[in-house]
């Protein structure tokens, strides 16, 4: 007879915290539109004579603010702004004329391929070396792991891109050039492939075109590799210091007191703990990369979102900018919201 009372009480509490997850998620996400309106609004930069040019007459001129909406008050401005947002309308960019989605939608994947893949670097590196690192303190393994994470921080990322392309491609030719595919395998791309997901190497493997596809992994093995390290630096680190916290608990003594394995007691049991705090490292890491390669994909001519975003401000398009702004927004709260979905299938506390 209790058992129906306890279970309807646990889905009304799963079901609440549910409800305020979304909640905060559109929170954050309306503040974030709320945040891009008003800068939309205080930069001098007249959206109406960025459209239709300094020479318009006033009456061409008047047309086109009726047309933006801009006549009407703030608050009606910014609900239709948000609206448009939710139907997937950022805007039309003011120096090609195409919607600001459809720019993007182009980009986002570039970047999320090379964020993933160096993302993926970091943590196989990242994580192993960080608990050598741990479990030997004090020792060569545990300088070196920690010099190298220092490095990482220290050298900046446009230097590191710039000696890689020249030793790498230039000097001993073992990876591509600049952008993702050689020229002739790009044409043969535009024509012979079917973009799916928009990541070429995942639409290469998928048409069965491994040729190109090795093309396309010897253009982004190094600025994957640059920005892997720079990750790995940073996930290294911070595994080490959770598993050296855990090593120090109590129940990771008892368990060596039993006779337990060190292999088991360091990758079973501490790891377990550890992976709680890790997953928002390796989420806010990613995220980092998603929003943060504009050197990189500058220096490797990488047709990404930060390139996107760096091009169109420096010929002040407001609406491409803040369209990816909104973009880059929307991938950081999601990437929130699936480490808070990740702590509760790895921690049973969270559930």
């Amino acid at each position: 007879m209790t058992g129906f009372p306890i279970s309807s009480s646990l889905w009304a509490s799963r079901l609440r915290g549910l409800a305020a997850t979304l909640f905060t998620l559109a929170i954050t996400l309306v503040g974030l539109l709320f945040v891009t309106f008003i800068i939309s609004r205080v930069v001098p930069i007249d959206p109406v004579l960025a459209i239709v040019g300094a020479r318009a007459t006033d009456a061409q001129i008047e047309t086109a603010r009726v047309a933006l909406g801009l006549e009407q008050p703030l608050w009606q401005q910014f609900l239709i702004y948000v609206g448009n947002a939710l139907q997937g309308d950022l805007g039309t960019s003011i120096r090609t004329g195409e919607p600001v989605i459809t720019a993007v939608g182009r980009a986002f994947p570039a970047t999320m391929e090379l964020a993933t893949l160096a993302t993926v670097i970091g943590v196989i590196a990242g994580v192993p070396a960080g608990v050598l690192a741990a479990t030997r303190p004090g020792s060569l393994a545990d300088h070196i792991v920690r010099l190298v994470g220092l490095m990482g921080y220290s050298i900046p990322v446009f230097w590191l891109g710039l000696i890689g392309l020249l030793l790498f491609y230039g000097v001993l030719g073992w990876v591509g050039g600049p952008g993702r595919l050689d020229t002739a395998y790009d044409m043969m791309f535009q024509f012979e492939v079917t973009p799916v997901t928009g990541m070429i190497l995942v639409d290469t493997l998928l048409a069965g075109r491994f040729d190109m596809f090795a093309n396309a992994l010897s253009h982004i093995v190094l600025p994957a590799g640059l920005l892997g390290y720079v990750s790995m630096a940073y996930i290294s680190r911070m595994t080490r210091s959770f598993m050296m916290n855990e090593l120090g608990q109590e129940y990771i003594t008892t368990a060596r007191v039993k006779g337990m394995p060190e292999w088991r007691v360091i990758w079973v049991h501490a790891m377990r703990n550890v992976l709680v705090p890790l997953i928002t490292v390796i989420a806010l890491s990613y995220a980092n990369l998603l929003e943060g390669a504009v050197l990189t994909e500058t220096i490797f001519a990488w047709p990404g979102l930060g390139s996107y975003i760096t091009d169109a401000l420096m010929v002040n398009d407001m609406p491409a900018v803040l369209g990816g702004t909104i973009v880059v927004g929307v991938a950081f709260v999601t990437l929130n919201l699936v480490s808070d979905l990740l702590y509760r299938l790895v921690d049973p506390r969270a559930r």
